[in-house]
């Protein structure tokens, strides 16, 4: 009975993936992660305090019995070795672990090593476009700190722990407004209250210019091109009164691309927002962050689909862990 109702609880684990992965269905990690260490959790736990304890009980009866027939065979006087492989094997069955706990209260400590680390420590992620290029390539495998703005229940993404607070220059994950289901990645560059413009391809924080400088273009190996390459000063802070630094990070612009924003959502708090031929000005609200890529002229970010509320918020990438086409990424960046 129990074998069945786990192999059905198998395999709706086993459905659930193939129909996200063929795109049948949005599917969570973070759900289905969650849902296999409550489950295992519930065998192991079921393990080591019934299932287990039986199974010891019976080979300790079977041990007594098989004492009890030896020492009856010695009264009658046969003391001859028996061969015992017999025995010992039929023991050894009754304290294995049906293949159905195995598949669930053994992978129990895996999956929960697992989930406690990607949930509230690390999380790998991999870098899908290019809108962050000069500073993460496509192909990029990234880390993600998960504790940096504050620890988070998974799934419901609810802050626990107030962390460090976000700052300007810091390049966040976060789960994409219009659709929450995707991981995006973006450099902050306006905080609550700060007063940003981005026109004529120039970017300034609260009235101040941010200032650039020119460095060696930018060779893109994927589509065989140079681009126009800057060195930005981003100042630091997690308030517009704040000025804690520069932050000094490259950036691409595309003097080929147009400097009006076109295709725009409607999004929450639009109104903040003003656009015109050279760009656009937005005042960014109370608990909200304005994000941009670091490839300028093709980065879906904040222009076209508004801000980023704090409740989506997901982590503070820091450190390329690997890239299979080229190893010589690996290494932290600003």
């Amino acid at each position: 009975m129990i074998a069945a109702f786990t192999s059905v609880v198998l395999a709706a684990f086993v459905g659930y993936a193939a129909a996200w992965y063929s795109g049948n269905i949005e599917g969570s990690f973070a759900l289905l992660l969650f849902l296999a260490t409550l489950v295992s959790g519930i065998y192991w736990v079921a393990e080591q305090l019934y299932f287990l304890p039986r199974r010891r009980a019976a080979a300790l009866l079977m041990d007594a019995q098989q004492a009890s027939r030896l020492e009856d065979l010695k009264r009658q006087g046969i003391t001859a070795k028996e061969d015992d492989s017999a025995f010992r094997q039929a023991r050894e069955e009754i304290l294995r672990q049906p293949w159905w706990m195995d598949w669930t209260a053994g992978l129990f400590p895996v999956i929960a090593a697992v989930f406690v680390l990607r949930s509230f420590l690390f999380e790998p992620f991999k870098i899908p476009s290019g809108s962050m290029i000069p500073t993460l390539h496509v192909g990029d495998l990234i880390l993600v700190n998960k504790f940096h703005y504050g620890i988070r229940l998974p799934v419901i993404n609810y802050q626990l722990t107030q962390g460090s607070p976000v700052k300007r220059g810091d390049v966040m994950v976060f789960r994409f407004p219009p659709k929450p289901s995707l991981d995006y990645i973006k450099r902050v560059v306006g905080v609550p209250g700060d007063k940003i413009a981005y026109l004529n391809k120039v970017l300034t924080i609260n009235g101040q210019p941010v200032s650039k400088v020119a460095v060696p273009e930018f060779f893109d190996a994927d589509n065989m091109r140079y681009s126009k390459q800057f060195e930005e000063d981003l100042p630091l802070g997690s308030s517009p009164a704040e000025m804690d630094g520069l932050l000094k990070h490259r950036l691409l612009n595309d003097e080929r691309t147009p400097n009006f924003v076109s295709g725009i959502d409607d999004f929450p708090f639009k109104e903040n927002c003003t656009y015109n031929i050279e760009g656009l000005e937005c005042t960014v609200p109370p608990g909200h962050y304005f994000m941009m890529g670091d490839n300028r002229d093709n980065s879906l970010d904040s222009r076209y689909w508004g801000f980023v509320p704090d409740k989506n918020i997901v982590g503070k990438a820091f450190f390329v862990w690997m890239n299979f086409s080229n190893p010589s990424r690996i290494g932290g960046f600003n």
